[in-house]
């Protein structure tokens, strides 16, 4: 897609990781160090010959440390020839006492309130909402500081949706409201951000990798 460029742009591209072991056993994840399934792995190096095929290139990339995003993100840098670094602040959201939990156990242990507010903690012990939103600021801070340049984020779909919530300047809702990212396993979603204009463009939204679709 051509886009009218007023300046230097950011061009972004949000991955979210290929299968875990924690997406095949149905387990509420957080924070908690699931690897790749060897699905995963496939759906990975599936994306980045893709890629490669399509001449799509990045700068630099930088990934979640947890095991799921580290080990897509290494495959797809590692065909492309990118520059991988590892950032705490792009691991998933802290769910507290969920995580790790199968969803059976984890309605048991942590049960979700009858309203959520965006302050509310995930797991009861956990991150909240807002606290993710300001985290993934931060995040999105720190790229927009760089030189305008092509970066790929590989990391989750919860901290994804923030991000896409950051960019798009909208405030976490309550009780789930608002709109949804669906980032499912390998979606991806490139924006353009000109800062001569603080103007950000939505360019693509693709999840042709996940299996079914």
């Amino acid at each position: 897609m051509d886009i009218p460029e007023h300046g230097p742009l950011h061009r972004i591209t949000f991955l979210r990781h290929g299968e875990s072991v924690g997406n095949a056993e149905r387990r509420f994840q957080g924070q908690a160090d699931f690897p790749l399934t060897r699905t995963g792995v496939r759906q990975a190096h599936e994306l980045a010959r893709r890629w490669k095929a399509e001449g799509v290139s990045f700068d630099r990339a930088f990934s979640s440390p947890l095991r799921r995003a580290r080990q897509t993100a290494e495959i797809v840098s590692k065909t492309l020839g990118v520059p991988l670094e590892f950032d705490p602040d792009w691991a998933e959201i802290d769910n507290g006492l969920l995580a790790g939990l199968t969803h059976e156990a984890g309605t048991q242990v942590a049960p979700r309130p009858p309203f959520m507010t965006p302050y509310t903690r995930y797991g009861r012990t956990g991150e909240s909402r807002w606290e993710l939103y300001i985290r993934v600021g931060r995040c999105i801070q720190r790229l927009i500081d760089l030189p305008a340049a092509r970066y790929l984020v590989v990391a989750h779909g919860g901290i994804l949706n923030m991000a896409m919530y950051a960019v798009l300047n909208i405030a976490p809702q309550a009780d789930f409201s608002g709109p949804g990212f669906l980032f499912e396993n390998m979606t991806f979603a490139t924006l353009a951000y000109d800062a001569s204009h603080h103007n950000w463009q939505f360019v693509a939204f693709d999840n042709r990798s996940h299996p079914g679709t």
